[in-house]
């Protein structure tokens, strides 16, 4: 598996990687994608391009390797970042200031397109050292929500110089993540193991729901949800757990998953064919959990190819239509993790799929590009 992925080290520390997205009616595979960089003494937004389909040997492998089209400096670590359309791209700092940059496709470059300055602080706005880390930011153009380590969740527009809303103290703990679950709703995780959903039509600042971790308080680092089956979410923290979540009933998970060794930094269900979910971690390794196939009928690749799979089959095969993610075990029914980066020592800190396609970054200064992800 590891030969259909080319790597690019890039002397810089990735924080976070995001495919660029693609136009609606797009047959071809992803091409551009951005990264952002932390804990260098120049942190830096990069634009690449995937690397030359053109260039694939005899036997179809990929020989391309990602090359850099552009980049910009970045003022204090990328804490996350996120496509705002085919242009521009969202990008939240550890200062608490938030900017749209904008890709210039015509002459490759990037500039910064609008600036929010310290979105997120401690003390207020005008001390020079009052900034607190923006954590988290999501998009559904022209829409942009950002939450912080000062527990703030804002609404911002595009196209407005201020904020459409601000919930000053939304939360007493920091804010790691967001997710829109629709259109007028949005869930955050925190630092003590709790989902809240907001309901952005109400004008009270109490969230409409709350959900937690049992007992432990774990801190939450990531969430996403279901892309067809908007009450499906997954969480991932600091122990390294998979949790899966229906938002419709309980206030505690329905299934939890052991996962990784540590912290767990990102979750993404497969934005096309969501029985596929990735997760990466502080451990050096990047899982896949497809929970789409019945495993006792496939073929064991279990001493093939060094990757390191799991199967867990079950005699009674769960085929009906509630998503896999709901049975009350997803590994007894149905379920294939494999590690698809087994040697790997230092964090993976983020990771993006768009169609076949993979893009993960970690610490050892290095992106990598898996353009077969179901080969």
């Amino acid at each position: 598996a590891m030969e259909d992925v080319s790597a690019k080290f890039v002397s810089q520390k990735i924080s976070r990687t995001r495919w660029r997205p693609l136009p609606a009616a797009a047959l071809q595979p992803p091409d551009l994608f951005a990264t952002g960089s932390w804990d260098n003494e120049d942190n830096r937004i990069s634009i690449w391009s995937a690397g030359d389909l053109g260039n694939a040997g005899l036997n179809g492998e990929y020989h391309g390797e990602p090359h850099l089209l552009c980049d910009i400096q970045h003022d204090g670590d990328v804490m996350d970042m996120q496509f705002l359309d085919q242009e521009r791209i969202v990008v939240a700092s550890s200062t608490g200031t938030v900017t749209i940059f904008r890709h210039h496709q015509n002459n490759q470059t990037l500039s910064a397109d609008h600036r929010w300055e310290k979105a997120h602080y401690h003390v207020d706005q005008d001390t020079s050292c009052g900034g607190a880390a923006c954590t988290g930011v999501v998009c559904n153009n022209p829409e942009i929500v950002t939450v912080g380590e000062d527990g703030r969740i804002n609404l911002f527009r595009a196209d407005q110089k201020d904020a459409v809303r601000t919930i000053d103290n939304a939360d007493s703990s920091t804010l790691h993540a967001v997710t829109f679950l629709r259109t007028t709703e949005i869930l955050t995780v925190n630092s003590i193991g709790q989902l809240k959903i907001w309901d952005l039509r109400q004008q009270r600042n109490e969230p409409s729901q709350i959900f937690s971790l049992a007992g432990d308080r774990v801190p939450l680092h990531c969430v996403d949800r279901h892309p067809n089956q908007q009450h499906i979410v997954a969480t991932g923290g600091q122990d390294g757990m998979l949790s899966i979540w229906d938002i419709r009933q309980g206030t505690m998970p329905v299934s939890l998953l052991n996962a990784h060794e540590a912290e767990m930094w990102e979750v993404h269900f497969h934005p096309s064919d969501p029985d596929h979910l990735f997760t990466c971690s502080e451990d050096g390794s990047l899982w896949h959990w497809d929970t789409s196939t019945n495993i006792s009928e496939k073929p064991s690749f279990l001493h093939q190819g060094g990757r390191s799979t799991a199967y867990l089959s079950h005699s009674t095969i769960n085929q009906s239509v509630v998503s896999a993610w709901l049975s009350n075990d997803p590994t007894k029914d149905r379920m294939e993790i494999t590690n698809l980066i087994p040697n790997q020592t230092l964090s993976v800190n983020s990771l993006d799929v768009l169609g076949p396609c993979l893009v993960y970054g970690t610490d050892a200064e290095a992106i990598y590009v898996n353009r077969q992800l179901f080969a």
